[in-house]
């Protein structure tokens, strides 16, 4: 058998705020604290504080992994040791249209640009963009 993915965990400043960064990238739903789940969490020995500093979002189809938030004991330092690589139109290479367009629709969620990437690898041309979300993690838009 298989395993599956199932979260990806982020250590954040403000979890709900980057919870919701990166609802708005995947088009994910944030999970909320709202009742029973609020009582069965606080029931198990957290308290409201552990709520507020976590977050969840979610795949809204149950397809993609789950992306939770945990507040980070001290501020990031350097660069990350794993990022994402996000396909501004997923199973095919995008036009330069399409690119933009996204990487100006995840700028208007509040990520910044660190550089365009445009050059070739061996025989594969790589066009896309470094970026970094709101707390500084740095993510490829191809």
């Amino acid at each position: 058998m298989a395993t599956k993915l199932g979260n990806i965990t982020f250590y954040a400043d403000d979890p709900p705020e980057l919870a919701r960064f990166w609802a708005g990238v995947f088009g994910y739903r944030a999970l909320t604290w709202k009742e029973p789940l609020k009582s069965e969490l606080l029931a198990s020995g957290l308290t409201d504080a552990d709520l507020a500093s976590r977050a969840v979002v979610e795949d809204p189809d149950g397809i993609g992994p789950r992306l939770f938030f945990h507040h980070a004991s001290e501020p990031k330092s350097g660069r990350n040791r794993l990022h994402f690589d996000i396909s501004a139109t997923p199973g095919r290479r995008p036009t330069a249209e399409e690119l933009e367009a996204e990487k100006d629709r995840l700028l208007g969620l509040g990520a910044s640009v660190v550089r365009l990437i445009d050059q070739s690898w061996g025989p594969w041309p790589e066009h896309y963009y470094q970026m970094r979300d709101p707390e500084g993690n740095e993510f490829c838009l191809q």
